[in-house]
Order: structure tokens, then C-alpha cells, then sequence
């Protein structure tokens, strides 16, 4: 299971309660640097003939006035310059320090290399993890330009762009019409956190080469000789900085395996030759050492592995490729399989876009209208309450896009935000489908029947659900349980689960009314994992859980029954809160996973300490936020008062709303796991799984035996 941050940057005109933080790996907020004013001095008093006169003493020169205590002056003012604001904030570039993080700095140089490829100047891409932890990526492409750049007459076109933020080639469209790299920061990013980077360059018949460390150049760029025969491209080697992702931070092979496998799909041409270390190869061997990846039809190829035989209600998956006028084109392959277990992968320039964007709600837009009018061409008068939700739900679908210029939504680039792309992709998917559904009337009629059914069931559950959550809302309302929220749709409201009546008070004091309910639960709850069924039943907090969720567990889980659009674990900052948070998720992944999948399940991120100095208030997660807010914010300024809080019911009201329950000023994690239909992700899923059984289930000997496996790692015990 992992955890998403979900919290929207913070607006401008608001106090940064946790700020200070340079390990914050899941916050995405960060002031820019801005150039130091240079004082103007472009003139000089001239002398002036005068009267002898009696002088004053002359009065000594203002020193700069010095802070006091609290206050606020141009000391204060810190000007990032080079890539500090990278090792700063890494969040802020490559979505935090964890190892999702780290693993996107091996897909950033992966897509430079990619769109070599996507240009038309590469045909070969050589990734390889060595035994020492580094990671070399070589394409056969142009080469990284080695000229002097024209702005820098000194430093090569290669040191501006591994040295300065938002440099590159892709930003003019000369160099390349459709790219991902867009903003200019991917390989600088990489560099600055990176303790060791080498970068080869094979151009123009010599080959040079250049060394980083930490984003700063080590060596000069030197000619190191003559390239061989067909020798061209760049090579970029590189291991993270311990100091960024932690000591035990490493590059895993399965992860950057799959990785390279969905690159392969994305483009036909391109073949992608992957090496390994052996001792770094996972036991199960579902990793191999070398291996030459190359796929000829591409998506649609992924398509019909991940089917893997299973029926559909097409006789064939809807697929092909356009082109649009100018530069840019759209693949595509979609298909309805019986047992409605789907998916979505989408991509930009081979950039994947998790979170969707503009070109997804184009796709589900087109085939949406595209089914109605088939339907208004057979007569069937039903089709016109189908939305895209009754169409594409359950659907597996794979999207590619390549267009000029495509607008991310952060630099991680998991959204895409263009609504032109949207409209580009509805106009040209719209005729294709058309065709599509004409052209094999059995396929699309059985579509049709079945969508139509989808939006008859929707409708129905809608109307019971109404009628249950009015009935629901009036048994709940007991004293010392549910305190629920004022709004009847479940759309945008949220419940937290909070542990024991005393914070459930404080909570129910915070929150906004209208969309928040609380539901305090008395201790530990019980471990699902190791307990029999009966016990399951008998237990009375899960039981209220259940109740208030209204959605059922297992087989009987209904997501339309839902009650609440967000469900949030928020527990005490402390080793207890920790615990009863993992009996909690153990809970959810065992009775309702569907929940966590569709992304229903969040864990709030209470504070631990509070540090105030003056009128300069702060908030620290836990001892290293701590620590090193006393290095930062309150650094030389004199007596801290620090407190820390011994439980949610021991903050004020309005401190757990200012700090956990505000949507505006707070931190949410959203808790992700591993799909068991996506063929990438199925053996995660079983990682996923067994780890829970080690950890949870009924054998002490598993928990044992995992925490001296890990216990080396462990560097301080919170007893």
C-alpha cells in the first residue's frame, strides 16, 4: 500500500503551518527564487564651490537595523540560487523523497532518451542497472549539444542544461515538435539529486565527457577521442543522493523494468535493450538479466496480453491510429471484457498522465456521443440517459497521445490540462468510432444493450440510495457515535475516523458541519487478518464502521451504497496512532478494497509537535521535522517554546482544524494499492498481499522473521 499526497497547493494569502520542511516528500509548495535587486547608482554628486562654512559633525553611517524578537525585516529574505531549490524542496520536482521519487528520476532521463525517439533522430535506447546501484541510459540519437551556448560564451550548451533550471531544446519546437520534457528541469532535476552523474556524449565524430556531483560540475567537458563507426547519442549514468532518498535507497529492477516494458508499447519503432545486474534480480524471477524489448503493434499488443483471453462484448477490441493536421496523432485500443475488471493507462508524448487529464475526458466524450448516435441511427430511444461513466466503466483502455507544447499539471506531469487537447481528441475520435460501430453492427448492438443496461442499474441504485442514506442518517445519529454531516449526497463529503471520545469531541468540534461527519472508535479496533469470522461479526466498532459507511463488505460491497465521498483515518501523531491507523487499513484492504482502489481512502497528517517563538508559529510532524525547523525557521533567534500534543483530544478545536481538518490548510495521503487486473501490477498486488499476511495475519513467526530482516535499517526505536 502506498500513500498519495491529495492536498491542493496552498493559496498565497495563507500561513504555511509546516513550513520549513526540507523532507516533506508530499508536499508540492515551494516559493520560487527571485534575482536580488540591484541597487541603482548610475550618477555621481559633483563638487560645488562654497562659502567657507562652520560644519556639523558628521553623523556615523546607519548600521542595518536588527531584528527583534518576532519581527520581520530583508534578513529574512532567502534567494535559492543554481539547483538549491531542487535539493530544498525535491517535492516540489519529482513529487517528494520517497521511492516513487526516486524512481521518476530514472523516468526523466528515460524520456529525454524517448524523444529521440519520438523525434525521429533515435532508434535504440540501452538502459542498464548496475551492481553498484547506478543507472545508465544511452540512446543512439543526436548527442546533447557540446558548443559554447550563445547566452554563456564560457560554459558549453551541455553544462546549461545538466546546471540550469528550465533549459533545454524543447521549449522553441525546432529541436522537437512533440516532446515530454517540457518545462526544461528533468535533467538538471536528476543531476541535483544525484551524489554521482556522468554524462557521454557521442557527436560529430568525438566523444566527451563530463562529471556532477550534487548538480555542480566536477571536471570540465573533455574530448575523450574519436567516436566509433555508427557511435552517436548521449549516455547519462547516475546514482541518487543518499542524502535526498536515504540511506538504503536503491533503485529496484522489477520497477524500472516495467517501466522500460511500457515505453516498448508506446512506440512501435523503438527497441529497447535492457541489462541487469544478477545480484540485483528479484527471487522470482519475473525480472530477467537481458532482454530486447520490441513492440510491432504497440498498445493494442498490450491490449490483447492484458485480456489475456477473457470474453468481451466485442468480437474485437476498437484500436488504430489518427493523425491530426499539422504535427501530432492519437492511438488508441479499448475494450469491454465480461467480468468488468478494467483498467485505464494514458499517456502524453509517452509521458503517463495516472491522473487522467484532458485527452482521457476527450476519449470518453467521443465515445459517449458516438454511441448515442448510433443509437438514435437503430431507433433505440434508451440510450439517452448513457453517460461515460455507464460506457467506460469496466472498460480496459489504452491511450496515447503525441501533440506540440502539451500543458502538465505539475512537473511530475500526471494530468494533463489542454482544453484544446480534449476537443482535438473528441473531433478526431468521434468519425473513427462511427465508423467502428457501422462497420460491425452485432458488436456494436451487444455494446449498446449492455451500456444502456449499466445506465438502467446506475439510475436505480441512485434513487435506493437516497431513500437509504435518509433512513440511514436517522439511525446513526446516536450520542457519543456518528455525528454526521448535513449534506444528503455523498458527492464532496468526508467522515473521520477518529480514536476514542475525547478527540471524536475536538473533532466534532472542527469540523465543517455540512461535510464532515465523525465517527469516534473506542481503542484498537480488531485485527481483521488474524481474527475468525465470528469475532469479525461480534465485534461492535467495525460493526458501527460498516453501519456508517453504509456500503457493505466483500462480495456485498456496493460503491454506489457509499455514504461518504472521502473516508479518513485520523489518529494520534504517536507510535499507537500508528498502530490503530495500520488495523484500520488492514481492515479496509481485507473487507473493502474496492474502496481503496477507487481511491475513497485518505490518512490525515496531524501535527506532533508545535513550536512558538513570538508571535512565529509553526507545526512539526514528527522529530525530524522538529529538528529541522529548529535548524531553519528558528535558527539563531533565541527561546523556543515547544509542546507536544499527547493526542488529537488534547488540541484545541480550533488548532485541529487549522492544522488536520481545514481542506484548505491541511494534508491528506491517499492510500493506493496495487491492481490485480493490470498485468504490471499484478505482482505487486501479491506483494502487496503477502506482506499484509506477514505483518497482520496469524503467524508470529512471519512478524518475527520480518523484523530481523529489517531491524539493520532501523536507526532510532520510539518506545
Amino acid at each position: 500500500m502506498k500513500a498519495k499526497s491529495a492536498t491542493k497547493a496552498k493559496p498565497a494569502d495563507q500561513p504555511d503551518l509546516f513550513g520549513g520542511s526540507q523532507a516533506n516528500a508530499k508536499r508540492a509548495a515551494a516559493a520560487a527564487p527571485i534575482p536580488a535587486p540591484t541597487p541603482a547608482n548610475d550618477s555621481k554628486p559633483q563638487p560645488v564651490t562654497r562659502a567657507p562654512q562652520k560644519r556639523a559633525p558628521e553623523k556615523a553611517p546607519a548600521e542595518p537595523a536588527r531584528a527583534k524578537k518576532g519581527e520581520y525585516t530583508a534578513a529574512d529574505i532567502e534567494v535559492l540560487e543554481g539547483l538549491e531549490p531542487v535539493r530544498r524542496r525535491p517535492g516540489m520536482y519529482v513529487g517528494g523523497t520517497d521511492e516513487r521519487a526516486l524512481h521518476h528520476l530514472g523516468a526523466e532521463i528515460l524520456d529525454n532518451a524517448m524523444d529521440e525517439v519520438v523525434a525521429g533522430h533515435a532508434t535504440r535506447i540501452e538502459i542498464e542497472l548496475r551492481e553498484d546501484g547506478y543507472l545508465a541510459v544511452h540512446d543512439n540519437g543526436r548527442g546533447i549539444p557540446v558548443d559554447p551556448h550563445p547566452k554563456f560564451k564560457n560554459i558549453s550548451a551541455l553544462e546549461v542544461i545538466l546546471t540550469t533550471l528550465h533549459s533545454g531544446g524543447k521549449f522553441g519546437g525546432k529541436a522537437y515538435t512533440t516532446s515530454g520534457g517540457l518545462h526544461g528541469v528533468g535533467a538538471s532535476v536528476v543531476n541535483a539529486l544525484s551524489s554521482d552523474l556522468t554524462v557521454e556524449v557521442a557527436r560529430d565524430g568525438d566523444v566527451w565527457r563530463q562529471t556532477y556531483s550534487r548538480g555542480k560540475p566536477t571536471s570540465k567537458l573533455k574530448k575523450t577521442g574519436a567516436a566509433g563507426r555508427g557511435q552517436r547519442g548521449t549516455t547519462v549514468t547516475f546514482v541518487p543522493d543518499a542524502e535526498i532518498f536515504g540511506k538504503a535507497a536503491a533503485f529496484k529492477a522489477k520497477t524500472l523494468y516495467q517501466m522500460v516494458r511500457a515505453k516498448a508499447y508506446l512506440i512501435k519503432d523503438v527497441e529497447l535493450r535492457w541489462k541487469c545486474a544478477p545480484k540485483l534480480l528479484p527471487a522470482d524471477g519475473s525480472v530477467p538479466e537481458t532482454e530486447t524489448i520490441h513492440f510491432e503493434r504497440g498498445i493494442e499488443q498490450y491490449l490483447e496480453e492484458a485480456l489475456a483471453g477473457r470474453p468481451t462484448y466485442t468480437l474485437k477490441p476498437f484500436a488504430g491510429t489518427a493523425k491530426f493536421e499539422g504535427e501530432g496523432k492519437l492511438e488508441w485500443a479499448v475494450a469491454w471484457p465480461g467480468d468488468e475488471k478494467g483498467f485505464t493507462h494514458s499517456y502524453v508524448n509517452t509521458v503517463p498522465t495516472p491522473q487522467g487529464g484532458s485527452h482521457e475526458t476527450g476519449f470518453r466524450s467521443a465515445l459517449t456521443r458516438s454511441l448515442r448516435g448510433y443509437a438514435d441511427l437503430t431507433g433505440n430511444k434508451k440510450a439517452g440517459q448513457v453517460t461515460a461513466e455507464d460506457l467506460m466503466d469496466g472498460a480496459c483502455t489504452m491511450l496515447s497521445l503525441f501533440i506540440p507544447n502539451p500543458q502538465f499539471q505539475g512537473q511530475t506531469k500526471e494530468r494533463l490540462g489542454m482544453p484544446e487537447a480534449q476537443r482535438v481528441v473528441e473531433s478526431v475520435l468521434k468519425d473513427h468510432f462511427d465508423h467502428w460501430l457501422s462497420g460491425d453492427p452485432l458488436s456494436a448492438n451487444k455494446l449498446l444493450e449492455h451500456t444502456i443496461e449499466k445506465a438502467d442499474e446506475r439510475q436505480r441504485r441512485r434513487d435506493e440510495k437516497e431513500m437509504a442514506r435518509a433512513s440511514a442518517t436517522r439511525k446513526l445519529r446516536l450520542p457519543g457515535k456518528l455525528a454526521d454531516c448535513s449534506e444528503r449526497r455523498a458527492a464532496g463529503t468526508e467522515i473521520f475516523l477518529v480514536e476514542g471520545d475525547s478527540a471524536g469531541g475536538s473533532a466534532k468540534s472542527a469540523r465543517d458541519r455540512k461535510i464532515q461527519a465523525i465517527l469516534p472508535l473506542r481503542g484498537k479496533i480488531l485485527n481483521v487478518a488474524s481474527a475468525t469470522a465470528d469475532k469479525l461479526r461480534q465485534n461492535q466498532e467495525l460493526a458501527d464502521l460498516v453501519q456508517a459507511l453504509g456500503c457493505g463488505t466483500g462480495a456485498a460491497y456496493d460503491p454506489e451504497k457509499l455514504r461518504y465521498d472521502r473516508v479518513i483515518i485520523m489518529t494520534d501523531a504517536d507510535v499507537d496512532g500508528a498502530h490503530i491507523a495500520s488495523l484500520l487499513l488492514t481492515f479496509f484492504y481485507r473487507e473493502m478494497p474496492r474502496l481503496m482502489r477507487e481511491g475513497h481512502l485518505y490518512l490525515a497528517m496531524p501535527p506532533l509537535y508545535r513550536l512558538a517563538q513570538g508571535g512565529n508559529v509553526l507545526y512539526a510532524r514528527d522529530d525530524a521535522h522538529k529538528d529541522e525547523l529548529m535548524k531553519t525557521a528558528f535558527k539563531g533567534k533565541g527561546k523556543v517554546e515547544i509542546s507536544r500534543f499527547k493526542g488529537l483530544g488534547e488540541m484545541p478545536p480550533a488548532q485541529l482544524k487549522e492544522t488536520t481538518m481545514d481542506p484548505k490548510k491541511r494534508i491528506l495521503l491517499r492510500v493506493v494499492v496495487p491492481s490485480d487486473v493490470d498485468p504490471h501490477e499484478r505482482e505487486a498486488h501479491a506483494a502487496t498481499s503477502d506482506l499484509v499476511e506477514r505483518l497482520m495475519g496469524r503467524k508470529p513467526e512471519a512478524r518475527f522473521d520480518f523484523i530481523q530482516e529489517r531491524a539493520k535499517f532501523v536507526e532510532e526505536v520510539d518506545v
